[in-house]
C-alpha cells in the first residue's frame, strides 16, 4: 500500500523470452505494469481511483499506474518522501531500478521491451522519446536478477539515512543508491554469500534481508 492508501500491484510481462506479446508497451493489457487500486477490505472488492492516468484513455486498462516493466521484483515507497522505487528484473543482460517521484501523477513508461536498462533491447538504436530511464542498472557480469529494497529511514545508523538499498539474487551483492545533484551515485556496500530474495523494513525503519537458502532474516547494520 502506498502513502495515498491505495494498493499497488506489480505484474510481469506474461513470460516467454523477449516479451513476444509486446505486453510491456501495450496499455490494453495489465501485464508488464504496476496497477493502482482502491481496495474496500470490508466488501472484498476494489475500484479504480478517478485520478489514475489512463482512466479516460480509450482501450487502455484504467487500473494501470505505470508501464514498460518486465518483471517488477520488489518495489517500495520511501516512508519519508513518498518516492516510489521499482526494481525490474531484466531479460539476459541488464537489471534496473526505476524511481518515480512522489509528486508524479503516474503514467510513466519505463521502457521494456524497447529498452533493457539504459540500453536499446536487441537493437543498435531505438526511439527513446517518452521513456523514463532507470536511475541504476547493472549487467549480468555482476549478477542475474535484481531484488529491490528500501530507502533507509531508521534511527540506528544516521549515516545511511536517505540511501536506497538493492541487491542481486545470484551474487548477494548489496548496493546503496543516493541522489547527487541531478543524478544518482551507487556504491557496493557488501559482497555477501546470501541468496537475497527480499528486503524487509520494520516499524522503526530498520532494514532486513531474507536469505532464501538458509531461511534466515538478517538485519542490515554498519561495521563498528
Amino acid at each position: 500500500f502506498g502513502p495515498d492508501g491505495y494498493l499497488y500491484t506489480g505484474l510481469g510481462d506474461g513470460g516467454s523470452a523477449n516479451d513476444p506479446l509486446r505486453a510491456g508497451q501495450d496499455i490494453s493489457t495489465l501485464l508488464g505494469k504496476v496497477l493502482r487500486l482502491d481496495v474496500d477490505a470490508t466488501a472484498g472488492t476494489f475500484t479504480v481511483p478517478d485520478d489514475n492516468p489512463f482512466v479516460d484513455v480509450a482501450e487502455a486498462r484504467p487500473e494501470i499506474w505505470a508501464y514498460g516493466l518486465r518483471n517488477p521484483w520488489r518495489f517500495s515507497f520511501d516512508r519519508e518522501t513518498g518516492d516510489f522505487y521499482i526494481a525490474d528484473v531484466g531479460q539476459n543482460t541488464w537489471e534496473e531500478v526505476n524511481m518515480q517521484p512522489a509528486q508524479s501523477s503516474g503514467g510513466e513508461n519505463y521502457g521494456w521491451s524497447i529498452m533493457e536498462g539504459t540500453h536499446c533491447f536487441q537493437a543498435d538504436s531505438c526511439d527513446q522519446n517518452g521513456l523514463v530511464l532507470p536511475i541504476f542498472d547493472y549487467e549480468h557480469s555482476q549478477g542475474c536478477s535484481v531484488t529491490g529494497g528500501y530507502v533507509y529511514r531508521g534511527q540506528l545508523y544516521p549515516a545511511l539515512t536517505g540511501n536506497y538499498f538493492v541487491s542481486d539474487y545470484c551474487t548477494g551483492t548489496i548496493w546503496r543508491l543516493f541522489a547527487e545533484g541531478e543524478g544518482w551515485l551507487t556504491d557496493v556496500v557488501l559482497d555477501t554469500d546470501l541468496v537475497i530474495s527480499s528486503f524487509g523494513e520494520d516499524a522503526n525503519g530498520e532494514l532486513y534481508v531474507l536469505d532464501y537458502w538458509s531461511g534466515n532474516i538478517l538485519r542490515v547494520a554498519t561495521v563498528n
